[in-house]
């Protein structure tokens, strides 16, 4: 079973459904972090040497619960050579 179908098959529960939308927007930013990283090329630890940090907070970063400042997530756009851009939409 791949992720995707792993995925379909827990939101067939409606209490995992609710709580995987309460995360919703923080799901969306640890994919878009990981997603910058990958294809930069780079490693947790060459995204680190770039930040000035340790690996384990990059990892730390890339994982729910951190809430990080818009400083942080512009150091580690800048370091995979992105910039950081945000856009709301409605609900």
């Amino acid at each position: 079973m791949n992720l995707k179908q792993l995925k379909e098959q827990a939101f067939k529960n409606d209490n995992v459904k609710h709580e995987y939308n309460k995360l919703g927007a923080e799901f969306e930013l640890i994919n878009e972090l990981i997603h910058l990283r990958k294809k930069s090329g780079l490693t947790q630890e060459q995204i680190a040497l770039k930040m000035g940090t340790t690996r384990s907070n990059v990892c730390r970063l890339e994982k729910l619960g951190t809430h990080p400042k818009v400083s942080t997530l512009e150091n580690y756009a800048r370091a995979c050579g992105f910039k950081l851009g945000f856009k709301f939409s409605h609900l």
